[in-house]
């Protein structure tokens, strides 16, 4: 009785969402999910998926908070019944990343990050990529999203208004963007396969859905239901065989919303504009910028940025190409 009552405690700490007690000890599995901006559809998902189950989302950003070690932190997942988890770095705990975690649970599942850039080329970070927690990493009018051809076009001393010319097919193609779809996939592919979770069919059927990516790491909840669904699977469960998005709002909709550029979006067959989303407050009316507005916008957070800050290496590599160069100058 003093067990039972001991792993009751443990799962009321693991779980403190004010499930009753009942449901503590005859619901369902316990799961946790474990990630970045993209986990929080994925638990979602899995609510729907399995009924009765009992999930808790451990963002990545609360990783190693208050000096928490890898095997204090494994220790409170002891209990679960499942933990699924995107790769992490070692940045978070002294004891390594999300493959020493794996070591201390052996069932622990990794999923990917989804990373896709072929309807968003433009869109990349600013300032030092090698912070985990993102703290350097320079702001923009879309939080830290920005306009390779925005920065370039500011670095090589251009007028707004010369900047916005520069959104036009001719420049698209010339820059690569047109072309991006190849490179984008077959990165996706390479780091799903790395950690055993190959997405190449499922990509493909991403892909014949239309625009499934509302920026470049924010995925739509189909894509996050697939996941869910198919770790739910390779874990022994049984998952609804439901589309997880009829039933539960999108999260990431919230978040800023990149654009598909016309001719992009041409080329693809999916809905295009130059009307940029900013994040909003849940229930919040959505906030939204025009190209000009982007443009202004992110010229003047430039101007208040120590030059040395805004690094990119898309825009290091331009600069280096004369013909890219010669591109912006001509504009």
């Amino acid at each position: 009785m003093a067990l039972r009552l001991s792993r009751v405690l443990r799962r009321a700490r693991l779980f403190p969402e004010g499930r009753d007690a009942a449901e503590a000890v005859t619901g369902g599995p316990l799961i946790a999910v474990i990630g970045n901006c993209q986990a929080k559809g994925v638990a979602e998902a899995v609510r729907i998926l399995v009924p009765g189950a009992r999930v808790r989302l451990i963002p990545m950003s609360t990783l190693g908070k208050r000096r928490q070690g890898l095997d204090t932190f494994a220790a409170t997942l002891g209990d679960c019944d499942h933990v699924f988890s995107q790769p992490f770095p070692t940045g978070f705990f002294s004891e390594g990343g999300s493959e020493a975690l794996r070591e201390r649970l052996p069932r622990m599942r990794l999923f990917p990050s989804i990373v896709f850039t072929a309807f968003h080329p433009d869109a990349v970070y600013v300032g030092d990529l090698a912070s985990v927690a993102q703290v350097k990493l320079v702001p923009s009018p879309l939080g830290t999203y920005h306009s390779a051809i925005t920065l370039f076009g500011f670095l090589r001393g251009l007028p707004p208004e010369r900047i916005v010319g520069l959104f036009r097919e001719e420049v698209f193609s010339r820059l690569g963007y047109l072309d991006a779809w190849d490179l984008a996939a077959a990165d996706l592919i390479a780091s799903s396969r790395a950690i055993g979770f190959d997405l190449s069919d499922d990509l493909l059927r991403w892909s014949r859905s239309g625009l499934f990516m509302h920026n470049i790491n924010h995925p739509r909840l189909n894509v996050l239901g697939d996941i869910a669904a198919r770790l739910l699977r390779e874990a022994g469960l049984a998952p609804r065989p439901i589309a997880v998005e009829t039933y539960a709002p999108d999260a990431l909709l919230d978040d800023p919303i990149w654009p598909v550029y016309p001719p992009v979006a041409m080329l693809y067959g999916v809905p295009g504009s130059t009307v940029f989303k900013r994040r909003q407050r849940r229930g919040a009316p959505p906030e939204t910028l025009g190209l000009e507005a982007f443009v202004t916008e992110s010229l003047a957070i430039y101007r208040g940025q120590p030059r040395e800050t805004l690094t990119c290496h898309r825009v290091e590599h331009w600069a280096t190409s004369l013909e890219i160069r010669r591109l912006f100058e001509a504009a």
